[in-house]
């Protein structure tokens, strides 16, 4: 048996990372294939945790995770208690521990001089043994407060507000206007990244505890019958869910993406990256055939992020002849100025899985237009550009082309669906999103009486834990609004 020493751990063990199952392998299909650490390794992992006396990755996780106890367990061998503790400021570690860029390492304080404890694999290994061992149950509420409750969408915002509010009596109500439950992680975030049967077991999870799912649904005017023949079998007026519940939270996803309006975007092979992940996944679960197809050609993704990097993992799924991605922005350093950003984020060059499949990777890229024959794309022309003091100029005579069968425009997005804000009429910020404080006895009401919002439809494109951390703190809002007090957590 191997004793592990936690007082000096950190100067014994090195940081591990988890494997991935080759490229050739891996590429054959949308399985997951990231290989978790074993126990033993997960405890030296625990072991390198130093017991700060102000633990920095509390803060930097945005749910504020209370990562030196659950270390401190699985350490002892206690994964029991230390799953309680991870579930007691994350309802879904399963897709935290799996997608997450996990800030919390960035705010490691043994990540100032040496490398960051591996805090996103303790949190996936604790998870997943959860699972394995039926430690994760329903947990219906004792008694009903006769409190209605409609959630309008279906993704991690929604699901843990839903979660919340029904854990403490409340009927919840979630409609989404997908045909399956999970939002952007459901159809936003390849199946290689997270497979979808972690979202079907929470919502049967969540079932058994009251919540009651309605898809295909749309909550909107009837201006918007446009966007039910696109998603939904069925519309909702939204006063006609304030006739019926005593509050609703907004959660929906950023879905509006950023353009490109240069000249040829008209042209067919030009695509927003949604158009070619989200029928993907609809492929994958047997839903529909994907209409875009990169076998065999010459994809260039614009934009460098994660949907990028999701954009290349999947082209090269289908088998793409070559994959360029191109940035606006210039190339980061390859290591972070960590005295200088640490705790926070910091700007450094990073590698996805989906890179090391195969691609050209280049920054200081602007995309002049897009040209082609008979209306569909043949190549991209681009200029490169210079970067000084923070503004953009032109290279002189540096234009290029590259040939392009698909264009992928992975820029990020604007705004939230503005469908369903303007249906319930509620005040926007400069941005789109709907305005709502966090911080003052209002917190997540929005200009309408009883209508809350969270997520991506408060903030604006974010992460799946900054979704998480709004639905609780949003569920919690609601929960005092209904009751004149909660018992939930901040």
């Amino acid at each position: 048996m191997t004793v592990l020493n936690k007082i000096t751990g950190f100067k014994q063990y090195d940081r591990l990372e988890e494997g991935y199952v080759p490229v050739a392998e891996r590429v054959k299909n949308y399985k997951e294939f990231v290989i978790t650490l074993d126990d033993v390794q997960v405890g030296q992992q625990t072991a390198r945790c130093m017991d700060c006396g102000i633990p920095f990755c509390n803060s930097g996780c945005p749910v504020n995770n209370i990562i030196p106890d659950f270390n401190n367990l699985v350490y002892a061998g206690d994964w029991r208690t230390a799953l309680d503790v991870l579930h007691s400021t994350n309802n879904f570690p399963e897709f935290t521990g799996r997608i997450c860029p996990a800030p919390c390492e960035a705010a490691c304080t043994l990540g100032i001089n040496s490398k960051a404890v591996g805090i996103k694999s303790i949190e996936h290994a604790i998870i997943d043994k959860g699972w394995e061992n039926g430690w994760v149950i329903p947990q219906p509420a004792a008694i009903k407060t006769n409190k209605r409750v409609a959630i309008i969408g279906g993704g991690p915002a929604g699901m843990a507000a839903a979660q919340q509010l029904a854990r403490v009596g409340h009927s919840v109500t979630v409609f989404e206007k997908n045909d399956r439950i999970g939002g952007l992680l459901r159809y936003g975030i390849p199946d290689f990244k997270m497979e979808k049967f972690l979202i079907d077991r929470r919502v049967e999870q969540m079932q058994a505890e009251g919540v009651v799912f309605k898809t295909g649904v749309f909550v909107g005017r009837e201006s918007a019958d446009a966007v039910i023949k696109d998603y939904s079998q069925q519309r909702i007026d939204p006063d006609e869910l304030l006739a019926d519940f005593d509050s609703v939270i907004i959660s929906g996803g950023a879905e509006q993406p950023r353009d490109l309006p240069v000249p040829g975007r008209e042209l067919a092979g030009v695509h927003y990256a949604l158009e070619f992940l989200i029928p993907q996944n609809k492929e994958n679960a047997g839903d529909w055939k994907n209409p875009l197809s990169a076998q065999g050609k010459h994809i260039v993704v614009i934009g460098g992020g994660d949907t990028g990097s999701d954009c290349v993992g999947t082209s090269n799924r289908h088998g793409a002849a070559h994959i360029t991605q191109i940035e606006l922005l210039p190339q980061p350093p390859e290591e972070a100025d960590t005295p200088l950003v640490w705790p926070f984020w910091p700007n450094k060059m990073r590698v996805s899985s989906s890179h090391d499949e195969g691609c050209d990777r280049n920054w200081s890229m602007g995309t002049k237009r897009f040209e082609g024959k008979d209306g569909k794309l043949e190549k991209l022309i681009g200029v490169k550009l210079n970067w000084t003091g923070g503004k953009m100029t032109e290279v002189p005579d540096s234009e290029f082309e590259i040939k392009a069968d698909l264009v992928l425009l992975a820029m990020g997005f604007v705004s939230p669906s503005r469908q369903v804000l303007e249906a319930f009429g509620v005040d926007k910020d400069t941005r789109g999103n709907a305005l709502a404080s966090t911080e003052d006895a209002k917190a997540y009401q929005t200009s309408v009486p009883r209508v809350f919002v969270a997520g991506d439809m408060r903030r604006g494109q974010s992460l799946v834990v900054w979704a998480i951390r709004e639905g609780r703190q949003c569920a919690r809002a609601v929960d005092e609004y209904l009751m004149g007090t909660s018992v939930l957590p901040r």
